[in-house]
């Protein structure tokens, strides 16, 4: 059902819906970003509309809500283990097309990826619903048209802001709960970036991995990981088990993010290490953006979401380096 109404009533419809679910968006904090003078937009829970940062594109993804940066599986003591427990509460979250298609890829790596889906994103991801924020205007270093992302129509409710005026796209019966006027729209979506990229499809990835465009990385890049950490797409994590001071043989074990970009990622037992260089690990990244995982699945990882250009302490730009391995792939550059 697709309708029209003022803000008043859509926030009269936030009220209902927040007796069931507890309901985040992008939020600007003025003053919180990465200088004292910058401001920061992070997933928030928000009480109204008018809380939401429609003129933004966030620093961080929604992705945190279903995979937790710092997630505790269960507790153990010496005889047994217990499962942690999970909120009843279901989640509503307001994010853009590109962030909708990154659950897609997050979906794919931890439900579809082998023969057992993984419990516990499962439990979160079975909780929340959501709602996409109509984007028309490109933001700096998106080049999501070229990933084929700046369209989605896995959502419970579509949304699109005029002014005073909101339109719904309502999908999810279980959202109709806005008072509106009938009224048939297209949910706004980005129609062309400044910056486009042509990924090749004729990658020899033994021969591309042994090119030398790899090593100004390993100069470039400092290894902060930042760019995996406000990518939508990245999945990778590590396990910690946290022993607790007043008995060292009870304690939880947890899983919190992790990145392929920094020291020490890939050390294993007896001191082996793999991909030791920036460059080696850049390569591990990008391959696996617009290469591996298409093998996999059909389409590329990558989302075009641009905030590892704009998170990068180095300027380092993704996309620019997509363009390079298409100009090695075609012969272009030596």
């Amino acid at each position: 059902m697709k309708i029209k109404l003022d803000k008043q009533r859509f926030n009269q419809g936030l009220e209902r819906l927040k007796l069931e679910y507890k309901i985040l968006a992008p939020v600007t904090k003025p003053f919180k970003g990465t200088f004292s003078d910058t401001d920061l937009t992070k997933y928030e829970e928000i009480e109204r509309i008018e809380d939401i940062e429609f003129h933004k594109k966030s620093n961080f993804s929604a992705k945190e809500v279903i995979l937790p940066i710092n997630q505790i599986l269960f507790y153990f003591t010496e005889k047994e283990f217990k499962t942690s427990d999970v909120d009843e509460k279901k989640l509503l979250v307001f994010l853009r097309a590109c962030d909708l298609n990154g659950i897609k890829r997050l979906d794919e790596i931890y439900l579809n990826n082998g023969m057992e889906k993984d419990f516990f994103y499962e439990r979160l991801r079975k909780k929340v619903k959501f709602i996409l924020i109509g984007c028309k205007e490109s933001y700096r270093n998106c080049f999501c048209v070229s990933m084929k992302s700046n369209k989605a129509d896995h959502y419970s409710m579509g949304l699109n802001l005029r002014e005073d005026e909101v339109y719904l796209d309502i999908k999810d019966e279980d959202l109709n709960v806005f008072d509106g006027q009938k009224w048939d729209f297209e949910v706004d979506y980005v129609k062309s970036n400044n910056i486009s990229v042509e990924i090749p499809r004729n990658i020899n990835a033994v021969e591309l991995s042994k090119h030398e465009m790899w090593n100004e990385y390993d100069a470039r890049c400092i290894a902060c990981g930042r760019c995996n950490f406000v990518c939508p797409t990245c999945t990778c994590f590590t396990m910690q088990d946290i022993f607790y001071k007043e008995n060292e043989k009870v304690g939880e074990r947890r899983r919190v993010w992790a990145s392929c970009q920094v020291d020490g990622y890939t050390d294993m037992a007896g001191g082996h290490s793999f991909r030791k260089k920036q460059g080696e690990r850049m390569r591990f990244k990008v391959m696996h953006k617009i290469h591996d995982f298409n093998k996999r699945f059909g389409y590329d990882m990558c989302v075009g979401c641009g905030r590892c250009d704009d998170a990068c302490p180095q300027y380092i730009s993704f996309s620019q380096c997509i363009d390079k391995v298409k100009k090695v792939v075609n012969g272009e550059e030596k």
